[in-house]
């Protein structure tokens, strides 16, 4: 990584002169961010964190005196040609064309692992990660929440298999419960076996709002009590409408993830734990965890001081298992320990369920399972107002039906646009783009108000301009031909256009280990927002049509480093990167 061996060329200097080991200083150089008004230094360190004495309360002219003490001890070198002190920092200037060239060979030569392989993550241990994301319910809406599941979870594991972890994305579906009944007494009445296989999603939808209606019918209650208690006792008959009304769902659910560029590796669900729920409630009876209230409900004590005043329902008075021993199920948490042996297992749901998730972990550790520490919940907020035309999101083939047409729509009347080979993939695929980039703007965790408009602006920080960008990239490629440019002179990439295109390049990989650690996709969206706009700017103050040779071929260079860097973090997101728009 070409921003690991200045990082290193310049912590072995101030080693020298701090008398500190390098490898405590790496992670104190940090890269620094391209500013629109000036041309700043590409790398600086924080005197804060390499002093001792800097106990919080360092006045700020004392760290700026002794960022001027220490920048006066320093010396420039081969690598570095120009230090300075800043307001508690000393900063770094490369090289110019040392930066250039280390720079561009590294990004052409790492291709997509340009970043991954970083020393910053030299210290993060390999693992195998359990993702579970997505998780609608058969013959429900998959509503926003869900589709949100999906692109956050997508996100995790690619970053995760990026970065060389061993990662099972699981499904896990809502495909057993009470609802179960009233949809096999509803299929019997107003089942139609060639839709269920033309659309089984569409039509066990409509059946459950049909049956919905007319279950406040005493005697439909009971027919829909009989159905579920036949499907419980594993009544051959009754489990294999069941079981056709599951494999069709997930059948279509495959296509569908399909379009949005998502696989599992595992479809899981309900049904699967059913008997092991009861052996989690005989386990827990056994470790004296498990108290009958007055009414016979069964809790568990999660209070520190045994006084009840936190405990979590795992049994209803009738003796059945309940959401949390079933749904996110205890048994299907020790269950995949047993299988997958992972180092980490993460849910995607909506911020509603932390609760949920809490208790489920405080759980597990009551139980005696160390690995308790390792689960972990990834929530986000609630999306307002994303409607089709049709009216409210009831499939996730609506949105994505909905997203292509209105990108379509945007492309026909635009004059920017080309002919393409397939007008609607390249719809589809930008309009994704559109949706992922609104999504992942903001902190996971903060309701936004949807729009259509905002999303799908050309102009601007969105998932448009993002797939405009690489696109144009892409063309530019194609024009000139993209040899293998080995041969680049650097001296021609000396303007500030480009020396910024550069320097944002640098800090890709710090980027990555941000957001590495805090699971957020902001940071790489954000860093790929700059790029293009500044890629956007050289482009134009930066031709290689008209230039000199010499000139073209070092520009192509730079704008193909910055197309490759742009794809890598685009597919991270879930994105897949057009080539004509």
């Amino acid at each position: 990584m070409a921003a690991c061996s200045f990082r290193r060329s310049i912590a072995s200097q101030l080693s020298k002169v701090l008398d500190l080991p390098p490898e405590n200083l790496i992670k104190s150089i940090s890269a620094v961010p391209v500013s629109k008004k000036r041309q700043v230094a590409d790398f600086q360190l924080s005197i804060a964190s390499v002093t001792e004495d800097s106990s919080r309360n360092s006045l700020a002219q004392d760290l700026q005196f002794q960022a001027q003490k220490l920048a006066e001890r320093l010396k420039c070198d081969a690598v570095v040609s120009e230090i300075s002190a800043g307001p508690g920092t000393v900063n770094f200037t490369i090289n110019r064309e040392l930066l250039a060239k280390t720079v561009l060979q590294q990004v052409l030569k790492d291709g997509s692992e340009y970043g991954v392989k970083s020393e910053l993550f030299s210290t993060v241990p390999r693992q195998k990660a359990v993702v579970e994301f997505s998780s609608p319910n058969i013959a429900k809406k998959f509503h926003i929440g869900h589709l949100r599941s999906t692109i956050v979870g997508n996100f995790i594991a690619n970053l995760k298999v990026a970065l060389g972890h061993e990662v099972t994305r699981i499904n896990y579906l809502g495909d057993w419960g009470m609802q179960f009944g009233l949809l096999g007494v509803g299929f019997q009445r107003f089942g139609n076996k060639e839709k269920l296989k033309s659309s089984p999603l569409q039509h066990l939808f409509e059946v459950y709002v049909q049956m919905n209606k007319a279950a406040e019918d005493e005697n439909t209650k009971e027919l829909a009590k009989d159905f579920f208690r036949k499907l419980e006792e594993h009544d051959e008959q009754t489990l294999s409408l069941w079981k056709q009304f599951r494999d069709l769902s997930i059948e279509e659910y495959i296509r569908i993830y399909k379009r949005l560029g998502v696989h599992f590796d595992e479809y899981s669900g309900e049904s699967f734990y059913q008997e092991k729920s009861q052996e989690v409630l005989k386990m827990l009876e056994d470790k004296g965890l498990l108290q009958k209230t007055i009414k016979g409900t069964g809790i568990v004590d999660l209070s520190e001081k045994k006084d009840l005043s936190s405990f979590s329902t795992v049994m209803r008075s009738d003796g059945t298992s309940l959401y949390i021993t079933r749904q996110v199920n205890l048994a299907a948490a020790i269950d995949r320990m047993n299988k997958h042996s992972w180092d980490t297992m993460i849910y995607v749901t909506d911020k509603s369920q932390s609760n949920h998730f809490q208790h489920l972990f405080q759980i597990l550790k009551l139980m005696g399972y160390d690995w308790a520490e390792r689960c972990q919940h990834v929530s986000f907020g609630l999306v307002q107002g994303m409607k089709t035309r049709r009216g409210e999101v009831i499939f996730l083939e609506d949105v994505l039906n909905e997203v292509r047409s209105r990108m379509l729509q945007n492309m026909a009347s635009a004059k920017t646009t080309k002919e393409t080979e397939d007008p609607m993939d390249t719809a589809e695929k930008v309009g994704l783009a559109a949706l992922i980039i609104q999504d992942f703007r903001g902190l996971l965790s903060s309701d936004y108000q949807f729009s259509w408009n905002r999303a799908l602006q050309s102009r601007g920080d969105t998932g448009v301009f993002l797939q405009y960008t690489h696109a144009r990239l892409h063309s530019l490629e194609q024009m000139h031909g993209n040899k293998q440019l080995t041969d680049v002179n650097v001296a021609c990439l000396q303007e500030p256009d480009a020396i910024s295109v550069l320097q944002h390049l640098l800090r890709y990989d710090e980027v990555l280990y941000r957001s590495s650690q805090d699971l957020q996709p902001k940071h790489i969206v954000s860093y790929l927002l700059t790029l293009s706009h500044l890629t956007a700017v050289a482009h134009k103050t930066l031709p290689v049509k008209g230039s000199a040779p010499e000139v073209a071929q070092a520009r192509l260079c730079l704008f193909q480093a910055a197309r490759s860097v742009l794809a890598n973090g685009m597919k991270l997101l879930g994105i897949t990167p057009v080539t004509q728009m």
